[in-house]
């Protein structure tokens, strides 16, 4: 599999926004650039889940993230729920992968039927569309046959469906350890080298 250089990175209301900002951390250190988009909702649960201070506008959360990652200018570009001018929307300029990371069944669903009614659910369906890379990360226990029919569904159409279901075969310590697992498993599926978790067998 070809290494990525360009990924959509898409936060919903799911619990475990950890998971995405670790995501972006690493993608940051890989040298990839990652256009990022979050959901009001996964705001809401970044504010109560965590001590992150998220500025709302996307321009002031771009500087906020781009410091804190100590990414490169520019390597970071976030965009509002109706920016339909960002490359991510068009088949033309959208980056060869998206993570929907986590994501939430409402998500799951939007995205299934085609919805597009903001920036998260058009960036997937034109991943969709053009045939690139979905990879969606759901977070959610039980989940109904809703839930299982919407997996399905996007599955038969080349998403790929990662569970935050981490396992514990590699002794974790630690909840960042348990971060790590489900990060390792989307940067294996990028195609980008990571040495937080090893392979099987190695």
């Amino acid at each position: 599999m070809a290494e990525v250089r360009r990924v959509t990175l898409a936060v919903t209301g799911a619990s475990g926004v950890q998971y995405a900002m670790r995501l972006l951390e690493c993608l940051v250190k890989a040298e990839v650039e990652v256009s990022f988009l979050m959901s009001q909702a996964a705001m809401l649960v970044a504010a109560t889940e965590t001590d992150w201070q998220l500025p709302p506008k996307p321009q002031a959360m771009e500087t906020y993230l781009t410091e804190q990652f100590q990414a490169q200018p520019g390597q970071i570009r976030v965009y509002g729920k109706q920016d339909w001018m960002s490359p991510v929307a068009s088949g033309s300029g959208a980056p060869a992968a998206m993570v929907v990371c986590p994501c939430s069944t409402g998500t799951l669903s939007a995205i299934a039927t085609g919805a597009s009614n903001n920036l998260i659910e058009r960036a997937a369906d034109v991943a969709l569309k053009e045939r690139r890379q979905l990879i969606l990360v759901p977070r959610e226990a039980p989940f109904s046959t809703i839930h299982l029919e919407n997996m399905l569904t996007l599955s038969r159409m080349g998403a790929v469906i990662l569970p935050a279901s981490p396992g514990f075969y590699h002794k974790p310590t630690a909840i960042e350890d348990l971060v790590d697992f489900i990060v390792a498993r989307i940067l294996n599926q990028l195609g980008i080298e990571q040495k937080l978790l090893a392979r099987w067998g190695e």
